[in-house]
Protein backbone atom coordinates (compact mmCIF):
# COMPACT_ATOMS: atom_id res chain seq x y z
CA UNK A 1 0.00 0.00 0.00
CA UNK A 2 1.58 3.22 -1.38
CA UNK A 3 -0.66 6.08 -0.47
CA UNK A 4 -0.23 8.33 2.46
CA UNK A 5 -0.99 7.21 5.80
CA UNK A 6 -2.75 4.43 4.26
CA UNK A 7 -3.71 1.53 6.33
CA UNK A 8 -6.05 -1.84 6.46
CA UNK A 9 -9.19 -1.46 8.91
CA UNK A 10 -9.77 -2.47 12.48
CA UNK A 11 -13.26 -2.97 14.82
CA UNK A 12 -13.42 -1.40 17.97
CA UNK A 13 -15.47 -1.76 20.88
CA UNK A 14 -15.22 1.51 21.90
CA UNK A 15 -16.69 4.69 19.82
CA UNK A 16 -17.31 8.26 19.83
CA UNK A 17 -19.52 8.74 23.02
CA UNK A 18 -20.72 12.31 23.00
CA UNK A 19 -22.25 15.44 21.44
CA UNK A 20 -21.87 15.14 18.28
CA UNK A 21 -22.74 11.47 17.98
CA UNK A 22 -26.06 12.06 15.11
CA UNK A 23 -25.67 15.25 14.37
CA UNK A 24 -24.11 16.86 11.18
CA UNK A 25 -21.20 18.11 11.49
CA UNK A 26 -19.17 21.32 10.24
CA UNK A 27 -15.37 20.72 9.17
CA UNK A 28 -13.20 23.27 7.63
CA UNK A 29 -10.49 21.04 4.85
CA UNK A 30 -7.13 23.46 4.90
CA UNK A 31 -5.30 22.09 2.31
CA UNK A 32 -3.89 22.54 -1.31
CA UNK A 33 -6.27 20.97 -3.91
CA UNK A 34 -5.35 18.95 -7.11
CA UNK A 35 -7.35 17.46 -10.20
CA UNK A 36 -6.99 13.97 -10.57
CA UNK A 37 -7.67 11.60 -14.14
CA UNK A 38 -8.33 8.19 -14.13
CA UNK A 39 -7.46 6.92 -17.15
CA UNK A 40 -8.50 3.26 -17.95
CA UNK A 41 -8.55 0.96 -20.60
CA UNK A 42 -7.69 -2.54 -22.67
CA UNK A 43 -4.20 -3.21 -23.93
CA UNK A 44 -3.61 -6.03 -26.26
CA UNK A 45 -1.05 -4.46 -28.77
CA UNK A 46 1.97 -2.48 -29.06
CA UNK A 47 2.22 0.68 -30.87
CA UNK A 48 3.92 0.38 -34.89
CA UNK A 49 5.63 3.88 -33.81
CA UNK A 50 7.56 2.52 -30.98
CA UNK A 51 7.83 -0.98 -28.67
CA UNK A 52 4.99 0.65 -26.05
CA UNK A 53 1.27 -0.44 -25.73
CA UNK A 54 -1.70 0.95 -27.56
CA UNK A 55 -4.33 2.05 -24.48
CA UNK A 56 -7.80 1.88 -26.03
CA UNK A 57 -9.30 4.09 -23.32
CA UNK A 58 -12.84 2.76 -21.86
CA UNK A 59 -13.09 5.38 -18.46
CA UNK A 60 -11.83 8.86 -18.20
CA UNK A 61 -12.84 10.18 -14.54
CA UNK A 62 -12.32 13.45 -12.88
CA UNK A 63 -12.18 14.22 -9.55
CA UNK A 64 -10.87 17.02 -6.97
CA UNK A 65 -7.50 15.09 -5.27
CA UNK A 66 -5.59 16.63 -2.18
CA UNK A 67 -7.70 18.61 0.16
CA UNK A 68 -10.42 18.44 -2.59
CA UNK A 69 -10.94 14.55 -1.87
CA UNK A 70 -10.68 14.94 1.83
CA UNK A 71 -13.49 17.70 1.50
CA UNK A 72 -15.22 15.04 -1.24
CA UNK A 73 -15.39 12.41 1.62
CA UNK A 74 -16.55 14.50 4.38
CA UNK A 75 -19.37 15.69 2.05
CA UNK A 76 -20.11 12.24 1.06
CA UNK A 77 -20.79 11.37 4.56
CA UNK A 78 -23.22 14.89 4.99
CA UNK A 79 -21.33 16.78 7.01
CA UNK A 80 -21.32 20.14 6.00
CA UNK A 81 -17.35 20.83 4.62
CA UNK A 82 -15.84 24.00 3.75
CA UNK A 83 -12.46 23.46 1.83
CA UNK A 84 -9.63 26.27 2.37
CA UNK A 85 -7.42 26.24 -0.72
CA UNK A 86 -5.83 28.14 -3.19
CA UNK A 87 -6.66 28.03 -7.29
CA UNK A 88 -5.21 28.89 -10.12
CA UNK A 89 -6.79 31.30 -12.66
CA UNK A 90 -7.78 28.97 -15.57
CA UNK A 91 -10.38 26.18 -16.67
CA UNK A 92 -9.42 23.31 -14.74
CA UNK A 93 -9.60 25.95 -11.47
CA UNK A 94 -13.33 26.19 -12.75
CA UNK A 95 -13.66 22.75 -13.45
CA UNK A 96 -12.41 21.41 -9.66
CA UNK A 97 -15.15 23.87 -8.37
CA UNK A 98 -18.00 22.06 -10.51
CA UNK A 99 -16.20 18.61 -8.96
CA UNK A 100 -17.27 20.24 -5.56
CA UNK A 101 -21.08 20.89 -5.55
CA UNK A 102 -21.65 19.71 -1.83
CA UNK A 103 -18.67 21.96 -0.42
CA UNK A 104 -18.06 25.16 0.43
CA UNK A 105 -15.25 26.49 -1.55
CA UNK A 106 -13.28 29.59 0.13
CA UNK A 107 -10.36 30.08 -2.45
CA UNK A 108 -7.53 32.41 -2.91
CA UNK A 109 -5.38 32.76 -5.70
CA UNK A 110 -2.60 30.44 -5.82
CA UNK A 111 -0.82 32.06 -8.43
CA UNK A 112 0.09 28.93 -10.69
CA UNK A 113 -1.62 26.41 -12.98
CA UNK A 114 -3.94 23.94 -11.48
CA UNK A 115 -1.89 20.69 -10.87
CA UNK A 116 -3.20 17.56 -12.54
CA UNK A 117 -2.21 14.06 -11.82
CA UNK A 118 -3.04 11.74 -14.45
CA UNK A 119 -3.23 7.80 -13.45
CA UNK A 120 -3.24 5.86 -16.64
CA UNK A 121 -4.39 1.99 -15.56
CA UNK A 122 -4.65 -1.06 -18.10
CA UNK A 123 -7.50 -3.14 -16.10
CA UNK A 124 -6.03 -3.05 -12.25
CA UNK A 125 -2.42 -2.16 -13.16
CA UNK A 126 -0.91 1.13 -13.61
CA UNK A 127 0.59 2.05 -16.79
CA UNK A 128 1.88 5.57 -15.93
CA UNK A 129 1.08 8.71 -14.13
CA UNK A 130 1.26 12.35 -15.74
CA UNK A 131 1.83 15.34 -13.88
CA UNK A 132 0.90 18.78 -14.89
CA UNK A 133 1.73 22.03 -13.01
CA UNK A 134 2.98 20.30 -10.29
CA UNK A 135 6.20 22.49 -9.98
CA UNK A 136 5.91 23.80 -6.09
CA UNK A 137 5.05 26.75 -6.10
CA UNK A 138 5.54 29.91 -3.92
CA UNK A 139 3.55 30.05 -0.76
CA UNK A 140 0.91 31.89 -1.18
CA UNK A 141 -1.03 34.97 0.40
CA UNK A 142 -4.18 33.87 2.29
CA UNK A 143 -7.09 35.95 1.68
CA UNK A 144 -9.22 37.21 5.01
CA UNK A 145 -12.01 34.48 3.83
CA UNK A 146 -9.67 31.71 3.80
CA UNK A 147 -8.51 32.34 8.06
CA UNK A 148 -12.07 33.41 8.90
CA UNK A 149 -13.56 30.39 7.15
CA UNK A 150 -11.85 28.16 10.18
CA UNK A 151 -14.01 30.34 13.35
CA UNK A 152 -16.71 28.63 13.71
CA UNK A 153 -16.29 24.65 12.99
CA UNK A 154 -16.35 21.57 14.96
CA UNK A 155 -13.13 20.00 13.48
CA UNK A 156 -10.27 21.11 11.26
CA UNK A 157 -8.37 18.48 9.00
CA UNK A 158 -4.96 19.84 7.89
CA UNK A 159 -4.30 18.13 4.67
CA UNK A 160 -1.03 19.02 3.11
CA UNK A 161 0.44 18.06 0.19
CA UNK A 162 3.40 19.91 -0.40
CA UNK A 163 2.31 23.04 -2.42
CA UNK A 164 2.08 25.63 0.00
CA UNK A 165 -1.25 25.95 1.84
CA UNK A 166 -0.58 24.83 5.26
CA UNK A 167 2.79 26.76 5.14
CA UNK A 168 0.91 30.27 4.71
CA UNK A 169 1.80 32.11 8.26
CA UNK A 170 -1.91 33.62 8.42
CA UNK A 171 -3.30 29.89 7.37
CA UNK A 172 -1.07 28.65 10.41
CA UNK A 173 -2.38 31.12 12.98
CA UNK A 174 -5.97 30.64 11.86
CA UNK A 175 -5.04 26.70 12.71
CA UNK A 176 -3.21 27.87 15.92
CA UNK A 177 -6.77 29.40 17.24
CA UNK A 178 -8.82 27.14 16.07
CA UNK A 179 -7.00 24.00 17.74
CA UNK A 180 -7.63 25.89 20.84
CA UNK A 181 -11.21 24.80 20.98
CA UNK A 182 -11.38 22.27 18.25
CA UNK A 183 -9.93 19.27 17.50
CA UNK A 184 -7.16 19.22 14.57
CA UNK A 185 -5.88 16.71 12.44
CA UNK A 186 -3.20 17.37 10.17
CA UNK A 187 -1.65 14.39 8.03
CA UNK A 188 1.51 15.71 6.34
CA UNK A 189 3.78 15.71 3.10
CA UNK A 190 7.45 15.02 2.92
CA UNK A 191 7.79 18.46 1.46
CA UNK A 192 5.14 20.34 2.99
CA UNK A 193 5.14 22.41 6.32
CA UNK A 194 5.91 21.32 10.05
CA UNK A 195 2.24 20.61 11.68
CA UNK A 196 0.95 23.82 14.32
CA UNK A 197 2.06 23.29 17.92
CA UNK A 198 -0.50 22.24 19.78
CA UNK A 199 -2.81 20.30 17.19
CA UNK A 200 -4.38 17.03 18.32
CA UNK A 201 -3.01 14.96 16.26
CA UNK A 202 -0.72 14.16 13.43
CA UNK A 203 -0.96 11.07 11.02
CA UNK A 204 2.35 10.75 9.52
CA UNK A 205 2.76 7.38 7.34
CA UNK A 206 6.03 5.14 8.30
CA UNK A 207 7.85 6.34 5.56
CA UNK A 208 7.06 9.84 6.37
CA UNK A 209 7.94 9.09 10.05
CA UNK A 210 11.41 8.20 8.79
CA UNK A 211 12.00 11.30 6.82
CA UNK A 212 10.54 13.78 9.61
CA UNK A 213 13.15 12.37 12.57
CA UNK A 214 16.22 10.66 10.72
CA UNK A 215 15.06 7.35 12.42
CA UNK A 216 15.80 4.12 10.88
CA UNK A 217 13.93 0.84 11.66
CA UNK A 218 10.83 -0.79 10.74
CA UNK A 219 7.33 -2.24 12.11
CA UNK A 220 5.81 -0.90 15.54
CA UNK A 221 9.29 -0.71 17.46
CA UNK A 222 10.41 2.03 14.98
CA UNK A 223 7.02 3.61 14.72
CA UNK A 224 6.98 3.80 18.82
CA UNK A 225 9.84 5.52 18.99
CA UNK A 226 9.23 7.55 16.05
CA UNK A 227 5.86 8.71 17.27
CA UNK A 228 7.20 10.35 20.53
CA UNK A 229 10.08 11.60 18.96
CA UNK A 230 7.41 13.86 16.84
CA UNK A 231 5.06 15.01 19.42
CA UNK A 232 8.21 16.25 21.32
CA UNK A 233 9.43 17.63 18.17
CA UNK A 234 6.88 18.70 16.89
CA UNK A 235 5.15 19.97 20.07
CA UNK A 236 1.32 18.87 19.04
CA UNK A 237 -1.19 16.67 21.56
CA UNK A 238 -0.32 12.78 19.72
CA UNK A 239 1.41 11.38 16.66
CA UNK A 240 -0.29 8.39 14.79
CA UNK A 241 2.48 6.55 12.70
CA UNK A 242 0.22 4.48 10.03
CA UNK A 243 1.68 1.22 9.38
CA UNK A 244 -0.05 -0.08 6.28
CA UNK A 245 -1.91 -3.24 6.81
CA UNK A 246 -0.13 -3.81 9.76
CA UNK A 247 -2.24 -0.61 11.77
CA UNK A 248 -1.16 2.47 13.36
CA UNK A 249 0.81 3.34 16.65
CA UNK A 250 -0.31 6.04 18.76
CA UNK A 251 1.72 8.07 20.95
CA UNK A 252 0.76 11.64 23.03
CA UNK A 253 2.55 14.27 25.08
CA UNK A 254 3.28 12.22 28.06
CA UNK A 255 4.83 9.32 25.99
CA UNK A 256 2.20 7.09 26.49
CA UNK A 257 1.58 4.56 23.30
CA UNK A 258 -1.10 2.25 21.82
CA UNK A 259 -1.09 0.35 19.30
CA UNK A 260 -3.87 0.16 16.70
CA UNK A 261 -3.57 -3.04 15.20
CA UNK A 262 -5.78 -4.16 11.55
CA UNK A 263 -6.77 -7.02 10.57
CA UNK A 264 -6.49 -8.62 7.19
CA UNK A 265 -8.70 -7.12 4.53
CA UNK A 266 -8.17 -7.58 0.92
CA UNK A 267 -7.88 -4.30 -0.78
CA UNK A 268 -7.44 -3.05 -4.44
CA UNK A 269 -6.26 0.47 -5.17
CA UNK A 270 -5.35 2.52 -2.06
CA UNK A 271 -5.41 5.66 -3.30
CA UNK A 272 -6.68 7.89 -1.02
CA UNK A 273 -6.74 5.85 2.37
CA UNK A 274 -4.70 8.17 4.35
CA UNK A 275 -7.23 10.81 3.25
CA UNK A 276 -9.99 8.47 4.13
CA UNK A 277 -8.30 8.01 7.47
CA UNK A 278 -7.54 11.84 8.62
CA UNK A 279 -11.37 12.29 7.81
CA UNK A 280 -12.35 9.66 10.06
CA UNK A 281 -10.18 10.81 12.62
CA UNK A 282 -11.42 14.09 12.59
CA UNK A 283 -15.31 13.01 12.95
CA UNK A 284 -14.55 11.03 15.47
CA UNK A 285 -12.97 13.53 17.50
CA UNK A 286 -15.76 15.99 17.26
CA UNK A 287 -17.91 12.99 18.30
CA UNK A 288 -16.17 13.16 21.64
CA UNK A 289 -13.52 10.40 21.14
CA UNK A 290 -10.20 10.22 22.72
CA UNK A 291 -7.02 9.85 20.20
CA UNK A 292 -6.94 6.72 20.63
CA UNK A 293 -10.21 5.88 19.54
CA UNK A 294 -10.65 8.18 17.15
CA UNK A 295 -7.76 6.97 15.61
CA UNK A 296 -9.46 2.96 15.64
CA UNK A 297 -12.12 4.67 13.90
CA UNK A 298 -9.86 6.35 11.55
CA UNK A 299 -8.38 3.03 10.55
CA UNK A 300 -12.33 1.51 10.19
CA UNK A 301 -13.08 4.18 8.27
CA UNK A 302 -10.32 3.74 5.60
CA UNK A 303 -10.60 0.07 5.64
CA UNK A 304 -14.62 0.58 4.46
CA UNK A 305 -13.19 2.80 1.37
CA UNK A 306 -10.33 0.25 0.46
CA UNK A 307 -12.66 -2.69 0.99
CA UNK A 308 -15.57 -0.75 -0.91
CA UNK A 309 -13.04 -0.48 -4.07
CA UNK A 310 -11.70 2.90 -3.01
CA UNK A 311 -11.93 6.04 -5.02
CA UNK A 312 -13.97 4.16 -7.57
CA UNK A 313 -16.53 3.68 -4.72
CA UNK A 314 -16.85 7.07 -3.21
CA UNK A 315 -18.06 8.20 -7.02
CA UNK A 316 -20.49 5.79 -6.61
CA UNK A 317 -23.81 7.13 -5.75
CA UNK A 318 -23.96 4.91 -2.35
CA UNK A 319 -21.72 5.98 0.29
CA UNK A 320 -18.90 3.08 0.80
CA UNK A 321 -20.03 1.17 3.50
CA UNK A 322 -17.77 0.53 6.95
CA UNK A 323 -16.05 -2.83 6.06
CA UNK A 324 -16.40 -5.74 8.51
CA UNK A 325 -13.69 -8.53 8.08
CA UNK A 326 -14.75 -11.45 6.47
CA UNK A 327 -17.50 -10.01 3.94
CA UNK A 328 -18.79 -11.99 1.04
CA UNK A 329 -16.53 -9.57 -1.03
CA UNK A 330 -13.17 -10.96 0.97
CA UNK A 331 -13.95 -14.60 0.39
CA UNK A 332 -14.93 -14.01 -3.24
CA UNK A 333 -11.69 -12.23 -3.75
CA UNK A 334 -9.46 -15.06 -1.83
CA UNK A 335 -11.81 -17.70 -3.84
CA UNK A 336 -10.42 -15.74 -7.49
CA UNK A 337 -7.04 -15.55 -6.64
CA UNK A 338 -6.77 -19.15 -5.49
CA UNK A 339 -8.88 -20.17 -8.00
CA UNK A 340 -6.80 -18.20 -10.79
CA UNK A 341 -3.65 -20.06 -9.90
CA UNK A 342 -5.60 -23.17 -10.38
CA UNK A 343 -5.40 -23.64 -6.36
CA UNK A 344 -8.18 -25.61 -4.13
CA UNK A 345 -11.07 -23.82 -2.65
CA UNK A 346 -12.02 -25.69 0.70
CA UNK A 347 -15.17 -24.62 3.07
CA UNK A 348 -16.31 -25.21 6.25
CA UNK A 349 -18.99 -24.33 8.37
CA UNK A 350 -20.46 -23.79 12.03
CA UNK A 351 -21.71 -21.62 14.91
CA UNK A 352 -18.31 -21.51 16.71
CA UNK A 353 -19.49 -20.21 19.45
CA UNK A 354 -16.55 -20.34 22.11
CA UNK A 355 -13.99 -21.43 19.82
CA UNK A 356 -11.75 -24.65 21.55
CA UNK A 357 -9.41 -27.32 20.75
CA UNK A 358 -11.85 -29.23 18.98
CA UNK A 359 -12.07 -26.51 16.51
CA UNK A 360 -8.91 -25.42 16.33
CA UNK A 361 -7.89 -29.23 15.24
CA UNK A 362 -11.14 -29.56 12.98
CA UNK A 363 -10.36 -26.31 10.99
CA UNK A 364 -6.67 -27.04 10.54
CA UNK A 365 -7.24 -30.42 8.99
CA UNK A 366 -9.58 -28.26 6.43
CA UNK A 367 -7.06 -25.98 5.87
CA UNK A 368 -5.21 -28.86 4.80
CA UNK A 369 -7.39 -29.90 2.37
CA UNK A 370 -6.93 -27.45 -0.80
CA UNK A 371 -5.42 -23.77 -1.04
CA UNK A 372 -7.64 -21.73 0.84
CA UNK A 373 -10.24 -21.94 3.55
CA UNK A 374 -13.27 -20.15 3.67
CA UNK A 375 -15.45 -20.53 7.16
CA UNK A 376 -19.40 -20.12 6.67
CA UNK A 377 -20.43 -18.64 9.65
CA UNK A 378 -24.06 -18.91 11.33
CA UNK A 379 -25.42 -15.53 11.96
CA UNK A 380 -26.34 -14.34 15.39
CA UNK A 381 -29.93 -14.86 14.23
CA UNK A 382 -29.22 -18.28 12.81
CA UNK A 383 -27.59 -19.21 16.15
CA UNK A 384 -30.57 -18.15 17.98
CA UNK A 385 -32.79 -20.83 15.98
CA UNK A 386 -30.85 -23.14 16.08
CA UNK A 387 -30.07 -23.39 19.39
CA UNK A 388 -32.12 -21.24 21.57
CA UNK A 389 -32.54 -17.86 23.07
CA UNK A 390 -29.49 -17.52 25.42
CA UNK A 391 -27.19 -18.30 22.38
CA UNK A 392 -24.87 -17.38 20.93
CA UNK A 393 -22.73 -16.59 23.86
CA UNK A 394 -19.99 -14.56 21.51
CA UNK A 395 -21.15 -12.20 19.31
CA UNK A 396 -20.90 -12.90 15.49
CA UNK A 397 -18.43 -9.55 15.07
CA UNK A 398 -16.15 -11.58 17.80
CA UNK A 399 -16.28 -14.49 15.78
CA UNK A 400 -15.78 -12.94 12.61
CA UNK A 401 -12.64 -11.67 14.50
CA UNK A 402 -11.71 -14.41 16.35
CA UNK A 403 -11.93 -16.85 13.32
CA UNK A 404 -9.91 -14.43 10.93
CA UNK A 405 -7.22 -14.77 13.91
CA UNK A 406 -6.54 -18.71 13.50
CA UNK A 407 -3.97 -18.77 10.15
CA UNK A 408 -5.53 -21.66 9.12
CA UNK A 409 -8.66 -19.56 8.27
CA UNK A 410 -8.60 -16.84 4.81
CA UNK A 411 -12.21 -15.88 4.91
CA UNK A 412 -15.22 -15.79 6.94
CA UNK A 413 -18.64 -15.47 5.32
CA UNK A 414 -21.65 -14.92 7.93
CA UNK A 415 -25.35 -16.19 6.79
CA UNK A 416 -28.81 -15.79 8.16
CA UNK A 417 -30.37 -19.08 7.24
CA UNK A 418 -30.41 -22.18 8.78
CA UNK A 419 -28.14 -23.61 6.55
CA UNK A 420 -25.39 -22.30 4.50
CA UNK A 421 -26.31 -23.58 1.04
CA UNK A 422 -27.09 -19.78 -0.40
CA UNK A 423 -23.72 -19.36 0.40
CA UNK A 424 -22.21 -22.01 -0.44
CA UNK A 425 -23.52 -21.28 -4.12
CA UNK A 426 -22.27 -17.78 -4.42
CA UNK A 427 -18.48 -19.42 -4.44
CA UNK A 428 -18.88 -22.49 -4.86
CA UNK A 429 -16.55 -24.76 -2.87
CA UNK A 430 -14.23 -27.66 -4.49
CA UNK A 431 -14.70 -29.21 -1.12
CA UNK A 432 -16.52 -29.22 1.78
CA UNK A 433 -14.84 -30.16 4.83
CA UNK A 434 -17.41 -31.32 8.05
CA UNK A 435 -15.90 -32.47 11.39
CA UNK A 436 -17.84 -35.47 13.36
CA UNK A 437 -18.64 -38.96 13.52
CA UNK A 438 -20.85 -39.24 10.11
CA UNK A 439 -19.62 -39.97 6.51
CA UNK A 440 -19.77 -37.67 3.81
CA UNK A 441 -23.22 -38.93 2.34
CA UNK A 442 -25.08 -38.20 5.52
CA UNK A 443 -23.92 -34.30 5.52
CA UNK A 444 -27.10 -32.62 3.93
CA UNK A 445 -24.51 -30.04 2.13
CA UNK A 446 -23.38 -32.92 -0.27
CA UNK A 447 -26.22 -32.33 -2.74
CA UNK A 448 -25.43 -28.75 -2.41
CA UNK A 449 -22.01 -29.75 -3.86
CA UNK A 450 -22.95 -31.92 -6.49
CA UNK A 451 -24.66 -29.08 -8.34
CA UNK A 452 -21.30 -28.26 -9.48
CA UNK A 453 -19.00 -31.13 -8.96
CA UNK A 454 -17.54 -30.26 -5.96
CA UNK A 455 -17.34 -32.80 -2.91
CA UNK A 456 -17.86 -33.66 0.77
CA UNK A 457 -15.08 -34.89 3.23
CA UNK A 458 -15.04 -35.49 6.63
CA UNK A 459 -12.34 -34.73 8.68
CA UNK A 460 -11.35 -36.07 12.57
CA UNK A 461 -13.95 -35.74 15.20
CA UNK A 462 -12.32 -34.87 18.63
CA UNK A 463 -15.16 -36.15 20.85
CA UNK A 464 -15.20 -34.35 24.76
CA UNK A 465 -14.67 -30.96 23.35
CA UNK A 466 -17.83 -28.84 22.78
CA UNK A 467 -18.96 -25.37 23.47
CA UNK A 468 -21.82 -26.89 25.29
CA UNK A 469 -19.68 -28.92 27.45
CA UNK A 470 -17.03 -25.81 27.27
CA UNK A 471 -20.19 -23.00 29.07
CA UNK A 472 -21.29 -25.53 31.50
CA UNK A 473 -17.92 -25.63 32.56
CA UNK A 474 -17.13 -21.98 32.42
CA UNK A 475 -20.82 -21.85 34.60
CA UNK A 476 -19.64 -24.05 36.92
CA UNK A 477 -16.61 -22.22 38.00
CA UNK A 478 -18.52 -18.60 37.77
Amino acid sequence: MTARGSTSGVSTSRGPTSRAVGRRLRIAVVGDTLLDVDVSGTSDRLSPDAPVPVLDVTTDVRRAGGAGLVATMLARDGHEVVLVTVLGDDTRAQELRDLLPDVTVVAGPSGAPTPVKTRVRVADHALVRIDEGCATPPVPTATPAMTAALDDVDAVVVADYGRGVAAAPAVRDAIARAAEHVPVVWDPHPRGAVPVEGITVATPNAAEARGFTGLEGQGVPFATVAAATLVAQWRVGAVAVTLGDRGALVADARTDSRFVPAPSVSTGDPCGAGDRLAAGVAVALASGADVAEAVSAGVVAASGYLAAGGVAALLADEPAPVAVPGTDRDALRTVHDVRSAGGTVVATGGCFDLLHAGHARTLSAARALGDCLVVCLNSDSSVRALKGPDRPITTQDDRVELLLALDCVDAVVVFDEHTPDAALRRFRPDVWAKGGDYTASELPESATLAEWGGHVVTVPFHPGRSTTRLAAALAHVG
